[in-house]
Formats: C-alpha cells, sequence, structure tokens
C-alpha cells in the first residue's frame, strides 16, 4: 500500500501564488511517474500536470507558462508551483503515484486539498 498526503491548499487571491506539496510512503519504491489532477464543482477532473520516471513533465494548456511540476526523489514528493493564479484555477487538488512493482504499476491518489482563488 501506498499513502500520499498533500498541502498546501488555500484561499488565494487572483494573481498570486501557492505550491502544493505530495509526499507519498508505504511501499514505494526507486522513482514513479507521478502529478495532479483537479476537478472544480460540476466538472470531471482533468490532468493539471505530470511528472514521468525521467522527468519529463506535461501540462494542460490551460496552465502552461503558469503552473510548474516538480519532485524530490530523496522524499518521493512532488510538487506543483502555481503562479499567477486564476479564479477558473479553483479546484480540489489531487496527486497521484503510478507506483511500480515489478513490471507493473498501481495509481494511488491523494485524499485532495482545496484552491480557491478569488477574484
Amino acid at each position: 500500500q501506498v499513502q500520499l498526503v498533500e498541502s498546501g491548499g488555500g484561499l488565494v487571491q487572483a494573481g498570486g501564488s501557492l505550491r502544493l506539496s505530495c509526499a507519498a510512503s508505504g511501499s514505494v519504491r526507486g522513482r514513479n511517474a507521478m502529478g495532479w489532477y483537479r476537478q472544480a464543482p460540476g466538472k470531471q477532473r482533468e490532468l493539471v500536470a505530470s511528472i514521468t520516471i525521467g522527468d519529463i513533465t506535461n501540462y494542460a494548456d490551460s496552465v502552461k507558462g503558469r503552473f510548474a511540476v516538480s519532485r524530490d526523489n530523496a522524499k518521493n514528493t512532488v510538487y506543483l508551483h502555481m503562479y499567477s493564479l486564476k479564479p477558473e484555477d479553483t479546484a480540489v487538488y489531487y496527486c497521484y503515484i503510478d507506483a511500480r512493482l515489478g513490471s507493473s504499476a498501481t495509481r494511488y491518489w491523494g485524499q485532495g486539498t482545496q484552491v480557491t482563488v478569488s477574484s
């Protein structure tokens, strides 16, 4: 089993910044793909940013140039640095890890952290 603990959400004014953190513990071995999704009220969960085992990053078009995903492998932690926040970024943000075990991987999710951007 893998546990993910998120932190860093909150209320911020438009144009502000936040950093989300997600620490993985339990059956985590080596480097694993990690990332962030978000879900706004009445909308489907969408991928925000991801980082592969080889540190290749991918972003939703809506956050390119404003968000950055990074990782600390020693701490099994992934970060989401959010800049120039907009009210439409308001959502619950969920981190995930694709924990590898042999040739397979299992996705685990964090509990979610609320980000609210006021106009």
